[in-house]
């Protein structure tokens, strides 16, 4: 009953709106404004600064830029093993396993479409069918750039919009359908494994999210689904493992797909886990 409590203002909040304004305040320069925020955001979430690639926090021009932070290229070692599937981010294991009948475990009561994920598509969904799934939240005091699990070529990127419902473990446990509902980023790679989509999800407050092929790709917040066919480029975009795929200007969700009897999941990985960009997410078989 707490939860519900907790989440219910949620469906009447001007969420985009919302959205739009931390995206205003996460870009001023006002050094200091911006040097108090960072100051505080550092102490409350106990960020460790040493990791980063620039460690001084003063020398970010606004909050967003601190957020988005790179890490020192040692900080987070790839796995380096045979048919290893990396980590792509920093985070929390949420859930992870099998789809089934076209389904996926949101939380305890909870399921939802895979096609309404991928943007209402049954052709976009069909190589994923009995496949794997993995959901890995972001929490604010996590890195919030995302990483490629395998080497890929990129065939497919779909904007679906809609709501920006919080993601924490909170509303998971009590909004049907929230990752289905919320305005996404789908993007479809061609790996060794078969194909791999990683999508990512926004949430209350996420005021951008981007790609390191398109840039921003919101804002703006639209009404309909926009997709980009990059099939038939003659010049394909190849990313390797581990590479940069895009990044959350706030915090989120990545959703990690893979299509069936390719690949497994690492079994040390349980809801709650802590995962780190580069560690084993599990493995091709």
């Amino acid at each position: 009953m707490l939860d519900y409590l907790k989440t219910l203002p949620q469906y009447f909040l001007p969420q985009h709106l919302l959205s739009r304004l931390m995206y205003a305040f996460t870009r001023c320069r006002v050094r200091v404004w911006k040097d108090a925020q960072i100051r505080w955001f550092i102490r409350h979430y106990q960020v460790d600064m040493s990791i980063a690639q620039e460690p001084d926090a003063r020398r970010y021009p606004d909050f967003n830029s601190f957020f988005t932070r790179a890490l020192a290229a040692s900080a987070r070692p790839l796995v380096n093993e045979p048919g290893a599937i990396l980590c792509p981010v920093d985070g929390t294991v949420s859930q992870i396993g099998d789809i089934s009948a076209g389904r996926i475990f949101q939380a305890k009561g909870h399921e939802y479409s895979l096609v309404q994920l991928l943007g209402s598509s049954p052709r976009r969904a069909a190589p994923f069918e009995n496949g794997r799934y993995a959901t890995l939240y972001l929490s604010p005091k996590d890195y919030h750039r995302i990483h490629m699990p395998l080497a890929g070529r990129l065939r497919e990127m779909v904007y679906v919009p809609g709501r920006l419902f919080s993601v924490n473990a909170c509303t998971t446990r009590v909004v049907p359908r929230v990752f289905a509902r919320n305005e996404r980023v789908v993007c479809i790679f061609d790996t060794e494994a078969g194909p791999m989509a990683i999508v990512m999800v926004g949430a209350l407050f996420v005021a951008s999210m981007e790609t390191v092929w398109a840039g921003a790709v919101t804002p703006p917040f639209g009404r309909s689904i926009v997709t980009w066919d990059y099939s038939g480029d003659s010049e394909p975009l190849e990313l390797a493992r581990g590479a940069e795929l895009g990044r959350f200007n706030m915090g989120s969700t990545v959703i990690v797909l893979f299509g069936a009897r390719h690949t497994a999941w690492n079994p040390a990985l349980t809801p709650d886990a802590t995962v780190r960009m580069g560690q084993l997410l599990g493995r091709i078989v």
